[in-house]
Formats: C-alpha cells, structure tokens, sequence
C-alpha cells in the first residue's frame, strides 16, 4: 500500500484571501511549502489535494479556471522535483443543491483518493488550516495536522503526529 500527504489548497499550498479565489491571477502558490513536501515525496509520500471549491455551484468560478490553477500548483512542484498525485475538489457548495458526500468535513474526497491510489490511511497524514480539513481526515482514519493559515509546514511535527498512535 501506499502513504499520502492529503493537502487542504487554500491556505496551505496557496495563500488565503478569505473569499473564493475566483481569478488565476489572484491565485499566489506559497513557493516556502514546497521543500518540507518534496522532502516528504522523495521519501515516498503521494502528495494529493483535498479541497472545497463551493465557488463552482456558485458560479464564480468555471472548472476550467480551477484547472489552470491546479496546473500551475503542480508545475510549481515539478519545477522543484516533486509531484502531486492527484487533485480532489468538491464542486458543491450546501446552498445549491443541498449537502453532498464530498464537501469537508465529510471524508468522500479522501476516501475516493484512499480508495484510488492505495493508500493505507495509519501511514498518512491530513494537513489543513480549518478543523474541517481535520474532521474529514479523522472520518477516514487519516491523522490530521491544523495549522494557521500561510503557515509554514513543519517537517518535524509531521513526523511527531506519525509517531503519535491516535487520531490528532
């Protein structure tokens, strides 16, 4: 089986601006998380993106405009050595069309990615900066990290919570 790094996007490999990012242009990828993740890939981790994106069954946004951002995300990390396996989105949002299985805090994105690639939830870890991105980890058996939005990924608490043996 394989181990994942599950990655929330707003706020953690791009920067938060606390409303939809509803422009490529607005769109600024956090260059700093890119070292601690490639250090993850390179010893094995899948990186994989775990993120809401309501702004879709808004309409402020198209899928084809999430595209080019999840493009540039991942050509920013090949430039670096590393990769990102796979991107989930949930494109509902509760007003529009009721609730879903996908939408964090439910655990559909994981699961699928879990379910997809292999991946054995004990060796893997959930990075967000909303406890939502935590309660849809833990809901598919995967340890969760909370951290401030923009803040730096910490190679060494990673490697804490895995030492750890219950659910953070």
């Amino acid at each position: 089986m394989n181990k994942a790094i599950f990655l929330d996007r707003d706020g953690v490999l791009n920067h938060e601006i606390y409303d939809y990012i509803c422009r490529v242009e607005d769109f600024k990828i956090l260059d700093y998380q890119i070292p601690v993740l490639k250090k993850l890939f390179d010893e094995g981790y899948l990186l994989i993106v775990i993120t809401n994106q309501g702004g879709i069954a808004l309409k402020r946004y198209t899928e084809q405009e999430l595209a080019i951002m999840h493009q540039m995300l991942r050509n920013a990390f090949v430039a670096k050595g590393a990769d990102i396996a796979g991107f989930y989105y949930c494109p509902h949002h509760p007003t529009v069309g009721g609730e879903c299985k996908c939408r964090k805090p439910a655990s559909g994105m994981i699961l699928d990615a879990i379910d997809m690639y292999d991946i054995d939830p004990s060796q893997s870890i959930m990075i967000g900066d909303k406890p939502r991105d935590v309660e849809a980890a833990n809901g598919a058996g995967v340890k969760g990290i909370l951290i401030e939005p923009d803040e730096q990924i910490s190679y060494e608490k990673i490697k804490e919570v895995f030492n750890r043996e219950s659910l953070v």
